[in-house]
C-alpha cells in the first residue's frame, strides 16, 4: 500500500525507517519530511496542517494509509477530516476528541480523576479565577508545577522553587505568556521521583499493544541542569520498569484509559503516550501524549521486529487481534546532537559533514542516524534546520556498549557549534549491572 507519514523531526525519520522496511510498505511519502526521511521514502513539500492539500495528494497518490506523526494536526482534527471525506483512509491517530488527552491539560486531568487513574492532586484556573489560584497555591508544598492547558510546543510546563514565584509566573500564564494556550492553567501538586516513558498502540476496540518502555533526558546540561529542551536522548529498556512496575502500570493506567475511552465513546486508533513517574515504586501519569514521543521513538522503533505497518494497519481497522509483537531484547540508547545555543537562540543553515561516513566506515554497524532538525539546501548540501539535529542511535548489550557506539558515531558529524550531553543513560548503568 502507499503511505503517507506526517512530520519532519526524529521521530518521523525513525517511523520512516521503520515503515519503509515493510513489505505491506509499497511506496512511502514524507510530508514535509527532514534531509534524512528521503532515504526511506519520498519527501513533500506539504504542511502538515493544510488538510485539503493532503486531501488532493492523497487522492493523486491513491494513499491509503496516513500516519499521524505530531500532535497538532490531531488537535485540529485531522482523523475526523478524513473520516468525513475519505473514508477508504486507514488514518493512525485519534479522533479530535481523544486528541484532547493531549490538547487539553485540563481535559486529560478530569479524564484521569474519572476513571481512577493515579495521577497529581490539581485544579484549574482562568484570569477570573486567580485569586482561587493564588489560595491553591498556598495549600501546596513547593516546587510548583504551572501547566499551560492547551498546546505549547513544549514549554508550556513551568515548575518553580517559591511560591511568590509561582504567583508571579501564574498571572503572567493567565495573561497571555503563552497565547490562548494559557488561558486556562492547571496547577498540579509536584510529584518527586524518577520518569519514564510507556507508549500504547490501541486500536478503538479494546484491543492495545505495549511497546519498549523508554527514558528521555530533557534538559540540555549533564546532570539534569539547565534547560528543558525537546529532548537530549533516551534510553530503552528502563531498568526500573520491570515486570512488577509495569504490572501495576498495565492494572492501574493502561487498561483504565483503554476503557475509558471506550466508556466515553471516543474513536482512539493510534498511538498513546503515558508520561509517567516512579513514586516510591508506584506510577503515576504526569501527562498524556496521543503519538509517539520524541527522542523516545528513536530507540523504541530500533527495537520492535515486528512488522509496524501491519500492526498499525490492523489497529487503524480496529481489529489488533492476536498480532504479535515482538521485542529485540538489546538495548537502544540515543544521544541527541543538537545547535550551538539551543534551546535559545541558535544559527540555521548550518552545513552539516559525516553522516553517510558512520555507514561508510564499517566500524559502527549497530549506529543508525535519525535526522531531526536537518534540510537540504538549494545546492543540496545538508544542513541544520532546527535546535535538534542528528539522533544517533546504537544498539548495545547493556546501556555502556550502546552509549559508548552513539559517542563514538558523533566524532563523525560535524557541523558548527555542534553539542551533545555525555551522560545519557548514565544514571541507570549501575541497575544495569549483574
Amino acid at each position: 500500500m502507499n503511505i503517507l507519514l506526517l512530520g519532519s523531526g526524529g521521530r518521523e525519520c525513525a517511523l520512516a525507517w521503520k515503515i519503509s522496511q515493510s513489505p505491506l510498505c509499497k511506496k512511502l511519502y514524507i510530508a514535509p519530511g527532514n534531509g534524512g526521511t528521503s532515504a526511506y521514502g519520498t519527501n513533500v513539500a506539504i504542511n502538515p496542517l493544510y488538510f485539503s492539500e493532503l486531501k488532493t495528494f492523497i487522492k493523486e497518490n491513491k494513499i491509503k494509509m496516513l500516519v499521524v506523526g505530531n500532535e497538532d494536526p490531531l488537535v485540529a482534527g485531522i482523523t475526523d477530516y478524513f473520516h468525513d471525506r475519505v473514508p477508504s483512509l486507514l488514518v493512525v491517530g485519534p479522533s479530535r476528541e481523544g486528541a484532547l488527552l493531549e490538547g487539553s491539560k485540563d481535559f486529560a486531568k478530569e479524564f484521569m480523576m474519572e476513571f481512577g487513574i493515579p495521577t497529581a492532586r490539581y485544579r484549574s484556573f482562568t484570569i477570573d479565577t486567580l485569586e482561587d489560584g493564588y489560595r491553591f497555591l498556598e495549600t501546596l508544598k513547593p516546587p510548583y508545577v504551572l501547566k499551560a492547558d492547551g498546546l505549547a510546543a513544549g514549554k508550556g510546563v513551568l515548575i518553580l522553587d517559591t511560591l511568590a514565584e509561582a504567583k508571579h509566573e501564574l498571572k503572567e500564564m493567565l495573561s497571555g505568556m503563552f497565547g490562548t494556550s494559557s488561558s486556562t492553567v492547571v496547577i498540579e501538586e509536584f510529584l518527586k521521583g524518577i520518569e519514564c516513558s510507556v507508549f500504547v498502540l490501541t486500536d478503538s476496540n479494546g484491543g492495545y499493544r505495549i511497546l519498549p518502555v523508554a527514558k528521555d533526558y530533557k534538559r540540555i546540561g549533564e546532570g539534569d541542569t539547565g534547560l528543558n529542551t525537546g529532548g537530549m536522548g533516551a534510553v530503552s529498556p528502563v531498568p526500573f520498569a520491570d515486570k512488577a512496575f509495569m504490572d501495576k502500570v498495565e492494572q492501574r493506567i493502561i487498561k483504565p484509559t483503554i476503557d475509558g475511552l471506550q466508556t466515553r465513546g471516543i474513536d482512539y486508533r493510534g498511538f498513546i503516550f503515558f508520561g509517567l513517574i516512579n513514586v516510591d515504586g508506584e506510577p503515576m501519569v504526569i501527562e498524556y501524549n496521543v503519538r509517539m514521543g520524541d527522542p523516545e521513538t528513536e530507540v523504541v522503533m530500533p527495537r520492535i521486529k515486528s512488522d509496524m505497518v501491519e500492526l498499525m494497519k490492523a489497529a487503524a481497522e480496529g481489529d489488533l487481534g492476536d498480532l504479535p509483537l515482538e521485542i529485540d531484547p538489546r538495548t537502544a540508547v540515543t544521544v541527541m546532537m543538537v545547535s550551538g545555543g539551543y534551546p535559545g537562540v541558535y544559527a540555521k543553515g548550518l552545513e552539516i559533514t559525516g553522516v553517510e561516513d558512520i555507514a561508510a566506515s564499517g566500524e559502527l554497524p549497530d549506529t543508525i542516524p535519525f535526522h531531526a532538525g536537518t534540510k537540504r539546501d538549494e545546492k543540496g548540501r545538508l544542513v541544520t534546520s532546527g535546535g535538534r539535529v542528528i539522533a544517533l542511535t546504537s544498539y548495545g548489550e547493556n546501556i555502556s556498549e550502546a552509549l559508548t557506539a552513539s559517542y563514538n558515531a558523533t566524532a563523525y558529524v560535524d557541523y558548527e557549534g555542534a553539542y551533545f550531553r555525555q551522560d545519557i543513560g548514565l544514571d541507570l548503568c549501575d541497575q544495569y549491572a549483574d
